[in-house]
């Protein structure tokens, strides 16, 4: 759909904001078709969707799944391909929301998104409050997620908004007026470790950040398409004290969530779980810390791993 064809359907639609949905995948070509399926529900519809991936087996079987999405390909790395999308959007959408290729968001997730930003002009960013997230367990099959949505009506137990210092990656709203010049920092590269608490850190001071029960949804944790264990635990290093080093990283959050990934990957290397490899995370981890101490250390170098 082009961009005249976008403005048009959105003046039909009496909208007062354009909104447009980024999806940069990888590996998952099935996730991502049921994704755009489900995004068909929404009752208030995107402007526009853009899915990102890297190679045409990602994006196999996607051109007509939806009238108003662009499917493109370009170059690898979580980064790389959000700020890709953000470049084909930024002169015809005001909001884009970035979601996981394995995020199943509720039905009014977008029209609840409009309310907010309507409603409070200032709030730069947004992330919903999770019913679920299979990251910290065994993967949410998508089906599952749907019913528990859709059909049972789940809703996070909090009804406050909240203030943060940065949004999650898996479901992001940004004010592109605001968002600017900003972009993801493509020295973090793949998958991308912290990209997202490195650019929304640097959005949150320049307008509010919140998180609310009225966006919200389910993220699957799907284990497909991640990196390899020993490249994410070298990120789960190297891309903390970068960011520290960059100053997009509030040491009290860095060095935790880097003492808990070592911690948990030492502990659970004993007997790993089945859908994760705590040893190769283990390995990268102290591979980083080696790096650290001959001040080589460099996110760019899992590329090579």
């Amino acid at each position: 759909m082009t961009a005249a064809n976008l403005n048009i359907a959105r003046q039909n639609c009496s909208s007062p904001l354009r909104i447009h949905v980024i999806i940069a995948t990888y590996g998952r070509p099935d996730s991502v078709r049921k994704l755009l399926k489900h995004l068909e529900n929404q009752t208030r519809p995107a402007d526009g969707i853009v899915v990102i991936g890297t190679c045409p087996a990602d994006i196999a079987g996607l051109d007509n799944v939806s009238a108003n999405t662009r499917v493109i390909v370009g170059p690898r790395g979580t980064c790389c391909q959000r700020n890709s999308g953000i470049e084909m959007v930024k002169d015809e959408a005001d909001v884009v929301i970035f979601f996981d290729d394995d995020f199943v968001p509720a039905n009014d997730y977008l029209a609840a998104t409009e309310a907010l930003m309507v409603a409070d002009p200032e709030i730069a960013g947004l992330t919903g409050m999770l019913v679920d997230d299979g990251v910290s367990h065994e993967p949410i099959p998508f089906d599952v997620a749907v019913r528990r949505l859709e059909i049972d009506g789940e809703r996070p137990p909090q009804t406050e908004h909240l203030p943060r210092q940065a949004l999650y990656g898996c479901n992001m709203v940004m004010r592109l007026d605001v968002l600017g010049d900003l972009r993801f920092d493509e020295n973090l590269p793949l998958y991308g470790w912290l990209e997202d608490v490195d650019l929304t850190y640097q959005l949150g001071k320049r307008g509010k950040l919140i998180s609310g029960p009225e966006i919200t949804g389910i993220h699957l944790g799907d284990r497909g398409g991640r990196q390899p264990g020993k490249r994410l635990g070298y990120s789960q290093v190297a891309n903390v004290i970068y960011l520290y080093r960059k100053g997009t990283m509030q040491p009290d959050i860095g060095w935790r969530q880097l003492l808990k990934n070592i911690s948990a990957n030492l502990v659970h290397s004993i007997s790993p779980e089945p859908h994760i490899d705590r040893r190769g995370r283990l390995a990268g981890n102290l591979l980083a810390i080696a790096d650290f101490l001959r001040g080589k250390l460099d996110p760019r170098k899992i590329v090579s791993l």
